[in-house]
């Protein structure tokens, strides 16, 4: 494997085949469309249209599905960047300035079960800037993984700043913590081994509402809605929160994928881009990242 391993979440299932075949109302099961089975051609007039259509739509899903599969492979390889080709995104990688223990902790990764997992080093250093660009003082992360992201983060810090760090895996934290002290930057980071949603409650419990600068999410698609609304509560007014995966490695453009974590992706997108409270920038960078401005008091 590249040692240049960057982030990419695993596909979730296709559409299964007989489910795009109830869908479009054809009777009759999808062994009629096997070239192997002469029944398709003796199905009723009214059927064959319908029969044909639904050949067109399995191949259209077939080859978004292939592409999508693809692009996550060539993430694992270490070309994380949607519609960018290799040389390209080579050339991207040799212009990143990245720290020598995170390229120690990308490296020990890379031989982990879901490494595809871990940021890319364009996206990481793109968060330590945003975070020295707005002054941060105290961060959040939610979804540490092998904290790849969150070191970057925090020595993008000064000496004084706070990160708490949100993963419920201790698998994963005890590599975290490991290049923490590595680094140097253990003092800064508030480990928070619980699940996200309670950490984050726990924070505004303690009246820490309004209080943090910058805020980074990778973590369950499913709960982008939840986090989102915890996370503008714990901001200041003129603090970021980013979203990461936010174009899903083009699954999100695809309308025949249906699964639960694109649906939750598109419909987050929706919701962010209708929201007046914060402003926003979809970056195509990586597998897509929002980053959004809180504009009020919420």
């Amino acid at each position: 494997m590249s040692p240049r391993l960057a982030a990419a979440l695993p596909l979730p299932p296709p559409l299964p085949a007989a489910t795009a075949a109830r869908r479009l109302g054809v009777p009759r099961p999808l062994s009629l469309l096997s070239t192997a089975t002469p029944a398709a051609s003796c199905s009723p007039p009214r059927h064959r249209g319908a029969l044909a259509c639904l050949v067109r739509l399995l191949c259209s899903h077939h080859s978004a599905a292939a592409a999508a599969a693809e692009a996550v492979e060539e993430a694992r390889r270490g070309r994380k960047q949607l519609g960018m080709t290799p040389p390209i995104y080579d050339y991207l990688l040799a212009n990143v300035r990245e720290h020598p223990v995170l390229r120690e902790l990308r490296e020990e990764t890379a031989a982990m079960r879901g490494s595809q997992m871990q940021v890319s080093p364009a996206q990481a250093q793109l968060l330590a800037m945003l975070v020295q660009i707005i002054g941060a003082q105290r961060c959040i992360e939610v979804g540490v993984f092998t904290g790849y992201s969150s070191l970057a983060v925090a020595l993008a810090l000064p000496e004084s700043g706070r990160l708490i760090a949100c993963e419920r895996d201790e698998r994963c934290l005890q590599v975290a913590k490991k290049y923490y002290q590595r680094a140097g930057v253990a003092q800064k980071i508030d480990v928070k081994h619980a699940l996200a949603v309670d950490s984050l409650r726990s924070l505004l419990d303690c009246g820490e509402a309004s209080s943090y600068d910058f805020a980074f999410v990778d973590a369950d698609k499913r709960m982008y809605e939840e986090y989102f609304e915890l996370l503008l509560k714990l901001v200041r007014v003129g603090g970021l929160i980013v979203m990461d995966n936010v174009l899903w490695y083009g699954r999100v453009a695809d309308p025949l994928v249906d699964d639960q974590k694109t649906i939750s992706i598109r419909n987050f997108n929706k919701k962010v881009l209708e929201d007046k409270r914060v402003d926003i920038s979809m970056v195509p960078i990586g597998d897509g990242m929002t980053i959004c401005r809180k504009l009020v008091d919420t």
